[in-house]
């Protein structure tokens, strides 16, 4: 499977670089050259190619081919260079890693490194991350801290989404996809001048899937995998002066559907092959915690929220204020043992012990302030400065069939002020310098605890209560970069910046009659330096950059065991060293390829942490084999592992061949790849928890008109149909998390000015 695999994606570059070659001769013809890309990575907007930052953009075509088979946020894993994403949460509380710094924290009350900003207001919940994409300008991958201007929880990066903005003029255009297993994706917008200086833009997306997975216990066909998402956004744009700038955004989702697909013993014991015990379109699951049959995974969320940016021009600054508030509730179930019965009886393969659980989301409420004062001249020095407050509050109710409900609610309050200033030394050279200081403020209370479930009956005395948990830390942060350009074309880049993640804390493991846990912050410092070249005539964009960073106190969630628990933890230190580089070559005026590829070497420096592995029993690791020494309590040492979910290696690939049909169209084909490097799915190494040389490709063949402004398009995601692991469940069996199926489908989209 490796071998064909690797032969797809070989043959597949090898055609790209024949092409590349017999092409390069006939660069100076090229009519087409690249286009400039403008970035907000620092909060005013700038080309790409002087941003002293690692970025990676993703829009238009390359941006809509991922999604086009019904996919969600998840899709943009391995899709850009350093960047990962997964989540043992179905389509909800997605977790991000860039250059192998994340969490692997599947709570609803998880921290997470990556902030994600979207129409720059911070999603900090995990569920608010899960927003779905459409109507989307532009996606910003930026790489390293980025605490001075977007502030703590970004020691790793930064994933910026900015939807497309109303206008006076009217544009729209509406798209819809069928699919396999009775997908429909339907996405639409409209926009333009509604009365003097006022503008709107609505925009939309619905998604569906039918159910596809039989669940052989009960007997019930078709009755897991599918979803049903719709999502809106409303704008209204106020431009009463010419100075004046007012945007009111409105947005909202509402899910229904299936939670993540646990599949027990997909694994044998020294191998992290799927075994017999797999397939695709089949599970078995006995999980009855709703009380109305079999529950097979269900999840519903909800979520609204509103912005109103506000921008004011004076002479020589621009006054902005950001106001947004979030709120969201909703649940997933999951039959967490991935099988049904338990013992000698269960199914597929021994299953100890039964295990379904729910975790619900409730009165989730995020408030977000941010005031900003920029210079907007053309002076040698710009500057801004700022301040920003952030409260949030919710509580998380985990429910099973032994301990029964427990609820822990959640607060936090942070607040911060900072400031950015970019001199121009000369021509060639500018540097650019930033500080913020920022207090963070968490709060732990447990409220009903193991209501209505067996354990409390028959362990009523030992059920431990929890006093109240209050956590805050202060903490500055700060960045020092240079640009300096060789020429026109080309520039190098050296940067290094500090930053900290707060305090966390796990309250989860309360259901379970376990306490909760607290992790310290942890503080990064980062250096990268790298380049940013146009060349041969502006037809190849060839950028690169190098980091090396050093986290302290690292924060890491040790999740599994025999009772899968879900503890904060703190390493001594975690270290990365590695490089990315994005490439984008216009070869002719029909050919265009891109390609990308990051290496990241993490490494965890602790030389007495150690977790529960696989089952937590001494009968030589449980369930897996464990590859790291062991204490005498069967913990595995995890003193030189590399972080959980970090792949070694990342590389993707674009290929956009077009061909004129008729005067006012085209035909065209489009293809991307992506490939994954050896991950290691969890704290400690075993054979079975890790995957290597997972790849993924998709293709579309279309016909597009320029006049009429429509295109239809043959489309296939996962194209080979990969059984790609993605994560796994470790406590009671060897379950695992795969990929989704292939898909093919049919897509057309009309556009109208």
């Amino acid at each position: 499977m490796k071998s064909y695999k690797l032969a797809s994606l070989a043959i597949c570059i090898s055609a790209a670089l024949q092409t590349t070659s017999l092409s390069a001769q006939e660069v100076e013809k090229n009519e087409a050259v690249l286009e400039t890309i403008t970035v907000t990575a620092q909060k005013r907007v700038q080309s790409i190619q002087d941003v002293p930052i690692s970025i990676a953009t993703l829009n238009g075509e390359k941006f809509e081919s991922i999604f086009s088979g019904g996919e969600d946020i998840l899709a943009l894993a391995v899709r850009v260079p350093g960047l990962y994403a997964e989540s043992s949460n179905g389509r909800v509380a997605p977790r991000f890693y860039i250059r192998g710094l994340g969490n692997t924290d599947f709570d609803l009350a998880a921290s997470q490194p990556v902030s994600i900003i979207m129409d720059d207001v911070v999603k900090e919940n995990v569920v608010l991350k899960s927003f779905p994409l459409f109507d989307i300008e532009q996606v910003e991958v930026i790489r390293g801290p980025q605490g001075t201007l977007f502030g703590r929880n970004t020691t790793a990066g930064i994933i910026k989404f900015d939807s497309v903005k109303p206008s006076e003029d009217f544009d729209a255009y509406g798209k819809v996809a069928f699919g396999s297993f009775g997908t429909v994706n339907v996405e639409g917008a409209v926009g333009g001048g509604l009365a003097d200086n006022i503008a709107g833009r609505f925009s939309f997306l619905s998604q569906q899937r039918d159910d596809y997975i039989d669940n052989a216990f009960s007997g019930e066909d078709d009755v897991i995998g599918g979803y049903d998402e719709l999502a809106w956004r409303a704008q209204l744009l106020f431009t009463p002066t010419a100075e004046l700038d007012v945007l009111v955004n409105l947005h909202g989702r509402d899910l229904e559907g299936t939670a993540s697909i646990f599949r027990a013993n997909v694994f044998t014991r020294g191998s992290n092959d799927l075994n017999e015990n797999y397939d695709r379109d089949t599970v078995y699951y006995d999980g009855n915690l709703l009380g109305n049959g079999f529950d097979n995974n269900p999840q519903e969320y909800e979520n609204f929220g509103f912005s109103v940016k506000v921008d004011y021009d004076f002479d020589e600054a621009t006054f902005t204020s950001i106001t947004a508030n979030e709120e969201a509730e909703g649940f997933s179930l999951g039959d967490v043992d991935g099988g049904a019965g338990s013992g000698d009886t269960s199914v597929p393969g021994f299953i100890p012990f039964t295990a379904v659980t729910q975790d619900k989301l409730n009165d989730l409420e995020q408030f977000t302030q941010e005031f900003r004062l920029a210079s907007n001249s053309d002076d040698a020095l710009s500057w801004q400065v700022g301040a920003f407050y952030y409260d949030s509050s919710f509580n998380v109710t985990s429910i099973d069939g032994f301990f029964g409900a427990t609820t822990v609610f959640h607060e936090n309050t942070t607040w911060a002020v900072f400031g950015q200033s970019t001199y121009e030394v000369s021509e060639k050279l500018t540097v650019t310098g930033g500080l913020r200081y920022t207090e963070d403020e968490k709060s732990l209370r447990v409220g009903d605890q193991n209501v209505d479930g067996f354990a409390l009956v028959i362990d009523a005395a030992q059920i431990q209560e929890y006093a109240p948990i209050n956590v805050d830390d202060g903490q500055v942060g700060y960045e020092l970069s240079a640009n300096y350009k060789l020429d026109e074309n080309t520039s190098l880049f050296a940067r290094y910046a500090n930053g900290f993640r707060a305090q966390s804390i796990q309250g989860r493991d309360v259901a379970f009659e376990g306490a909760p846990s607290v992790a310290e912050a942890e503080t990064i410092n980062s250096v990268e330096v790298g380049f940013k070249s146009d060349l041969l005539d502006d037809s190849l964009r060839l950028n690169a950059a190098a980091f090396y960073y050093v986290v302290d106190d690292i924060q890491f969630s040790a999740i599994g065991g025999g009772a899968n628990n879900t503890a904060l933890i703190n390493a001594d230190k975690g270290t990365a060293f590695g490089f990315e580089i994005d490439a984008t070559y216009i070869v002719n005026d029909n050919l265009v390829l891109t390609g990308g590829y990051s290496y990241n070497n993490t490494e965890i420096k602790d030389d007495s942490l150690s977790v529960f592995p696989c089952g937590a029993n001494a009968d030589f690791g449980g369930n897996c084999r464990v590859l790291n020494p062991r204490t005498d309590d069967n913990r595995a040492l995890i003193d030189g592992n590399p972080f959980p979910q970090a792949p070694e290696t990342i590389f993707n690939f674009t290929a956009r061949y077009s061909i004129p049909a008729g005067e006012n169209g085209e035909i065209f084909a489009y293809t991307d790849w992506a490939f994954q490097g050896k991950t290691n799915l969890f704290l400690y190494d075993s054979v079975e928890f890790q995957t290597d040389d997972n790849v993924e490709g998709g293709l579309r063949i279309g016909y597009e008109n320029f006049e009429h402004n429509y295109s239809i398009a043959l489309y296939s995601r996962n194209i080979t149909d990969e059984d790609n692991v993605k994560g796994a469940i470790d406590f009671n069996n060897l379950t695992g998390i795969v990929n989704e199926p292939r898909v093919i489908g049919i897509e057309g989209k009309i556009s109208f000015f």
